[in-house]
């Protein structure tokens, strides 16, 4: 080991002109650092306790309306300033937002249509509308049609294609630009339950001879409704169903799945998402073709062993929807009873709407 230097006075006095010639240098290295320290400080702790810049709690909802424990994921909002002309589509904190599969629920104040509508108007498409107007249900097609050419994807070429079993009653209505009623005759059938059964046949062999050659997305809806309001291009996905009215805000225990295992529509308790309407679902024509295929299959297979789902087509479309998780999910807006359900405050809008008649009467017939 080596003895420690000893320093003599030449390399003393060296080192002490080296400090002296750099001593500013390194000041100035100091103050630089201290500043960046500062203004560090103070965008990043200082302002950060202002209201101005403070971030707003992140609120959560979860995806059913009410508690349900058996959902996990939710969706976090974060408000934004009221100076922002776009606040008013992302204030939703009252209802969900998305699905657990992180699919959108559509609701007003969640678009902006006329965003929507530079997308789409520019790809030329065509939306088609199927309806039954199976016996005496043809009474609501005038109503129907007349409130669609009102609301119903205006600005857009549209096919509506009426399933009937009277095309003497169809009724001739004006129509806008690009848009037809082609009438396409069926059979009726004895039971109000085997004409919703048979929908989803008809619709799906119908697929080959008009939907794909005709149209880019279709939507299946009921006849004894009417349009209030507007519904457009919001809707449109490779697959959407529409949440029930009925059933919004209630847990899956609830629910009024087929629950008898040998039916093809079988949900076992524990199970499902969401209850879907039979009366408004739809998207790009190979996926209204395969849901309807699958779903007219499944009921053969069920009429094979003698069972009956509960709710009939509507049962098969919700155990599709299980196993085939749709891209957007439509809000209780686009299909609404305000007779029997009244208008709670999370209805913004009502743009579907059940019609004020006795239905049962006119199902007997």
């Amino acid at each position: 080991m080596s003895p420690p230097k000893v320093w003599n006075m030449l390399e003393l006095r060296a080192l002490k002109e080296w400090l002296s010639n750099n001593s500013k240098r390194w000041l100035w290295v100091i103050l630089a650092l201290a500043a960046c320290l500062g203004v560090y400080s103070r965008f990043f702790i200082l302002e950060l306790n202002t209201p101005a810049l403070r971030p707003e709690p992140q609120r959560s909802i979860s995806i059913q309306h009410r508690d349900n424990p058996t959902v996990q994921p939710s969706v976090q909002h974060q408000e934004m300033s009221k100076a922002d002309p776009q606040t008013k589509l992302q204030r939703r904190i009252d209802v969900p937002l998305l699905t657990p599969w992180l699919a959108p629920i559509v609701w007003d104040g969640t678009f902006d249509k006329d965003i929507l509508n530079e997308q789409f108007q520019g790809r030329n498409i065509t939306i088609g509308l199927t309806v039954f107007a199976i016996k005496k249900y043809v009474v609501f097609l005038k109503l129907f049609l007349e409130t669609a050419e009102k609301y119903f994807m205006v600005g857009y070429k549209v096919n509506y294609y009426v399933f009937t079993d009277r095309p003497g009653d169809v009724p001739k209505i004006p129509l806008r630009e690009g848009r037809k009623v082609i009438t396409l005759v069926v059979r009726n059938y004895t039971r109000w339950q085997d004409i919703c059964m048979h929908r989803m046949e008809m619709i799906s062999n119908f697929s080959h001879q008009h939907f794909f050659q005709e149209v880019d997305y279709l939507a299946c809806m009921d006849v004894d409704m009417k349009f209030s309001d507007h519904l457009g291009v919001e809707i449109l996905s490779n697959l959407f169903g529409t949440l029930h009215p009925g059933f919004y805000g209630t847990q899956p225990k609830a629910f009024t799945y087929e629950r008898r295992p040998r039916s093809q529509a079988y949900i076992p308790k524990g199970k499902g998402d969401f209850y879907y309407a039979g009366g408004f679902f739809g998207g790009e024509v190979q996926q209204v073709y395969e849901v309807t295929k699958a779903c007219h299959e499944a009921m053969l297979i069920d009429k094979s062993n003698n069972i009956e789902a509960v709710w009939h087509d509507e049962s098969h479309l919700n155990k599709y929807l299980f196993l085939h998780k749709p891209t957007k999910v439509l809000s209780p807006e686009y299909l609404w009873d305000e007779r029997l359900l009244g208008r709670p405050a999370f209805l913004r809008k009502l743009r579907y709407v059940a019609v004020p008649k006795n239905h049962a009467k006119i199902r007997n017939k």
